[in-house]
């Protein structure tokens, strides 16, 4: 992964880390999912976010941080908003991975070339 790439998905992780601690407490207030039950999801899928973000370097964290995107979304079954909330999510982390991607190598590809000459005056 590229600087920018693992920037923006880090960026979009740590966004994502809100809402997601957020689902907590609406599990327990309006869902009839048992308590702690409902505080490992939240939590969990909190640290999960962090931990995605933290170590996007890693040839490990990329992916971790496509689990969190299906995770996210699956978590809709308990939280209604969360299938909206984790498509918005997936396609923000693809747009950032993606993208990301594309600007890195276009990055690389100008750095190759050498630099560019001075224009004449």
């Amino acid at each position: 992964m590229g600087r920018v790439q693992r920037a923006m998905c880090a960026g979009m992780l740590g966004l994502q880390t809100v809402v997601v601690f957020l689902t907590t407490p609406v599990m327990l207030s309006l869902t009839d999912v048992d308590t702690v039950a409902a505080l490992v999801v939240g939590l969990g899928l909190t640290v999960a976010c962090l931990v995605a973000a933290g170590n996007m370097g890693r040839s490990w964290g990329g992916g971790l941080g496509w689990a969190v995107q299906v995770a996210s979304i699956a978590l809709g079954f308990v939280v209604t908003a969360m299938f909206a909330l984790g498509l918005i999510f997936l396609s923000l982390y693809a747009g950032s991975w993606f993208l990301g991607a594309k600007i890195d190598r276009e990055r690389a590809e100008r750095e190759a070339a050498g630099p560019e000459p001075e224009p004449s005056a």
